[in-house]
């Protein structure tokens, strides 16, 4: 089976949105549906597809609702068309498991592109949103190969990388990767949030990277959380036992433990796969000044891009004693010299 659309998009808000469009630049019919009709008219507006009618008829309709409600809303899906049907949400197994046996399962197939941001609604919606990112592809038991082919064929023109695994496999992945990482940052944040001001002052790039992610909805990612327990609870008991042992070193004042453990962080983040998902390729940071004003900082972007040198990364930290912005640019190690070089040639005030 071949997508040729038209495509219906329930929930547009900023991934369905971004489905939407993504579609619509490959040349996608699609069809908007929202219980909030201002979604549907700003997502049309900015060009994602148009409301639908009661007279179209869909082949595949993507579910892109709040958590809590997926399974109600693609059981309803399955029910009203012969379309396939498919979702983005976060948690795979609870909502195949609302469906039953029934043999319209067939028809659905779990999806979760693993794209997002701390910013929600149809606004923050982007065609691009899903460019280069895993997409999970989770089909039940019950799955019929075309339909799990049409989801994949969607990963791709959206510009996703599909990845095929089991509801159950996808649910302690995301748990490991995304959830519990999440929950890690928002206890972080929190202690930040009566902090003294002096103590807020000495803050950094390190504690905003940190703390990034529990920015987001705390009424959505609850949702998210709650939908996949089993595997969150398994992964927070092994947090557990394992700050107990750090609580125990650090209080010990046990330095070869700790930096056991601080090791064992670093054997993590390098686990993490790179780019394209190939192999790790050693990085290096090159620290440049930058003067808080209009225009400097694309001028520091086109003279990096002038040396030559692809920039991996960018993290930007502000001096609060200046008017000066510190920028790491994240460039590969046997680059950075040359970058150095090159952008100190052209009166940029770098550090070694």
């Amino acid at each position: 089976m071949r997508l040729t659309g038209p495509i219906e998009i329930i929930g547009t808000g900023l991934l369905g949105t971004s489905v939407g469009l993504a579609c619509r630049r490959a040349g996608f019919e699609v069809l908007l549906t929202d219980v909030a009709a201002e979604h549907v008219r700003t997502a049309s507006g900015l060009g994602a597809g148009r409301p639908r009618r009661p007279e179209d008829d869909p082949q595949l309709v993507v579910v892109c609702v709040p958590p809590a409600l997926l399974g109600d809303v693609i059981a309803n899906a399955l029910a009203a068309s012969d379309a396939v049907v498919t979702d983005v949400g976060s948690v795979k197994s609870a909502p195949l498991a609302a469906l039953g046996e029934d043999v319209a399962t067939g028809r659905y197939v779990g999806g979760h592109p693993m794209a997002g941001s701390e910013r929600s609604g149809p606004l923050a919606a982007s065609a691009s949103l899903f460019d280069g990112r895993p997409w999970a592809v989770t089909p039940g038991a019950f799955a019929r190969p075309e339909a799990i082919e049409l989801v994949e064929e969607l990963a791709v023109l959206c510009g996703g990388v599909p990845v095929r695994m089991t509801p159950e496999e996808h649910d302690s992945a995301v748990a490991r990767i995304s959830h519990v990482p999440h929950l890690m940052a928002a206890l972080m944040a929190a202690r930040l949030a009566h902090a003294p001001t002096d103590h807020l002052a000495l803050s950094g790039q390190g504690v905003r990277d940190v703390t990034r992610v529990a920015a987001g909805d705390p009424a959505l990612y609850g949702q998210i959380v709650a939908g996949n327990a089993p595997a969150v609870v398994a992964l927070l008991g092994e947090v557990r036992e394992q700050l107990d042992v750090l609580i125990e070193a650090v209080g010990s004042a046990d330095r070869s433990r700790l930096e056991e453990l601080l090791g064992e962080g670093v054997e993590g983040t390098r686990a993490i796969p790179a780019k394209h998902g190939g192999p790790i390729t050693p990085m290096r940071s090159v620290f440049v000044s930058v003067p808080d004003h209009p225009g400097e900082l694309a001028r520091l972007f086109a003279d990096a891009g002038e040396s030559g040198v692809n920039v991996e990364d960018v993290r930007i930290d502000h001096d609060p004693g200046r008017p000066v912005g510190l920028v790491e640019l994240v460039v590969a190690a046997d680059s950075a010299d040359h970058l150095l070089t090159s952008l100190e040639s052209r009166e940029w005030v770098t550090h070694r």
